[in-house]
């Protein structure tokens, strides 16, 4: 029988209010099993571009990365957000890492190719390394991944944390059971966006479809959403969107996602 190994994705919402960061790690300081928590910071990078003087281009809802604002990405995603993280995990008894993909060679990625934009210094993911992410895991470290990526050649990347986060689950799907959380401010996919208790609880591939028709699920869900069925495709165990709360036994409502 495989270890269990949980995945924990945290929304930018998240970040940005320092006692909602507290109750999500505290609650992910205290999951049982392997754990692995991957966080981005576009808004904190944006925050810190403006006052350097580079202004976020964003492009149908996409961060275009020239070179200046991958040097805010790497100083953001993989410094001031992921050791702030580190150090509060390591506060509540969580040995934990921080990771990029370069690190260790963990996630491979290259350029995205140029079609009708140019995204820049935007990577995609081409694999996960997951003999060295098994390695520290085994050892007791818990890896806290951020939204860079390495081509292997010397070259960072910006890259989605959602995307990454469903990369990782299906790259250690063959060594875990992994369950993979997309953990944001609202308390899953909603029915009515109005109506916060409107939660769907249980999506799977046929009433994916019909969400899609009615156009419930729209916007900036379908990437999410997307990222979610491609693990589940790939031998992922289970997928769940929601607030803090589903990181705890006692949680009442979340979506759930299954094939």
């Amino acid at each position: 029988m495989k270890p269990k190994l949980s995945i924990v994705k945290i929304g930018g919402n998240v970040i940005g209010d320092a006692k909602s960061l507290t109750q999500v790690l505290g609650l992910f300081s205290k999951m049982e099993h392997h754990t692995i928590l991957v966080h981005g910071g576009g808004k904190k990078a944006t925050e810190l571009g403006n006052r350097l003087g580079i202004k976020a281009q964003i492009t149908n809802g996409r961060r275009i990365t020239d070179s200046d604002s991958l040097e805010v990405a790497v100083m953001v995603y993989g410094g001031l957000v992921s050791k702030n993280i580190v150090a509060e995990l390591q506060s509540m008894g969580t040995n934990a890492i921080g990771m990029s993909g370069a690190d260790g060679n963990a996630i491979h990625a290259h350029k995205r190719p140029i079609n009708d934009i140019d995204f820049g210094f935007v990577g995609d993911v081409d694999g996960v390394h997951a003999e060295n992410i098994s390695k520290l895991l085994e050892a007791g470290f818990t890896p806290i991944f951020c939204a860079l990526t390495h081509d292997g050649n010397g070259q960072l990347f910006n890259t989605n944390a959602d995307t990454i986060a469903a990369e990782l689950a299906v790259g250690l799907s063959s060594n875990y059971e992994t369950t993979l959380y997309y953990c944001f401010e609202k308390k899953g996919v909603l029915r009515e966006v109005s109506d916060e208790d409107s939660v769907i609880e249980h999506i799977n591939s046929e009433s994916y479809k019909e969400l899609l028709k009615e156009g419930i699920i729209a916007d900036g869900m379908l990437p999410k959403m997307h990222n979610c069925f491609y693990a589940l495709q790939n031998n992922v165990h289970q997928v769940c969107i929601g607030n803090e709360g589903m990181l705890s036994n006692t949680s009442s409502k979340y979506t759930r996602l299954t094939l």
